[in-house]
């Protein structure tokens, strides 16, 4: 069973937040709106959760997931950012971004790429992700909620609850949310590098 809980995104009641965190912070797995459609998410260190993921989507287990950071302090503390990196990610953040740079010694090697030692990071535009993020005081780690087989996008999240019914632990119902993909930007050379046009739009 899967439980849900609906968040008005304007307006947030603090008791959502609160439980949503609880769920969290135990280990659960949560499905939850962000500025590019629905996403997973659970707590760092949340092996079983992680794993519910790789069922889930059907995922290679050498997949790499993405910090979902409240601050570019956040950041900061899991890679590597120089000062043109840093320049650009405050320019553009909140907003549907994600960026890949070295990561710190603060992450574990498992969720790093092997050959060159880089993670994935963002700061969402959602007023519910912030929240929750706020009440965290800490990243999470993060999937787009994209499901195997789907003969089309699911983008009622009415019927992307009933998808997902039985393999989270709470669905974040914050009604209908964009389904388009993050611009994906590699920040680990020496110049930016667009490995993926999404919805963010970057003017260098």
């Amino acid at each position: 069973m899967s439980e849900r809980i609906e968040v008005r995104p304007q307006g947030i009641n603090p008791r959502h937040i609160d439980h949503i965190t609880a769920v969290l912070i135990r280990g659960g797995l949560i499905a939850y709106p962000a500025d590019s459609g629905y996403a997973l998410g659970w707590r760092i260190g949340k092996r079983k959760a992680q794993e519910q993921v790789v069922r889930i989507r059907q995922l290679d287990h050498n997949h790499h997931f993405t910090y979902c950071c409240q601050t570019l302090s956040d950041v900061g503390r899991l890679a590597k950012v120089d000062n043109p990196a840093h320049r650009l990610i405050r320019q553009v953040t909140p907003g549907p971004f994600t960026f890949i740079l070295p990561a710190t010694n603060q992450v574990p090697k498992s969720v790093q790429q092997k050959k060159s030692r880089t993670i994935g990071i963002r700061i969402p535009d959602h007023p519910v992700v912030q929240a929750m993020l706020n009440a965290m005081d800490e990243p999470l780690l993060s999937s787009s909620l994209l499901l195997p087989g789907q003969d089309e996008e699911i983008y009622d999240s009415e019927d992307l609850f009933d998808a997902v019914h039985g393999m989270v632990d709470l669905f974040v119902d914050a009604g209908y949310c964009p389904l388009e993909p993050t611009t994906l930007v590699d920040l680990s050379g020496d110049f930016p590098v667009i490995l993926r046009q999404g919805r963010g739009v970057l003017d260098f």
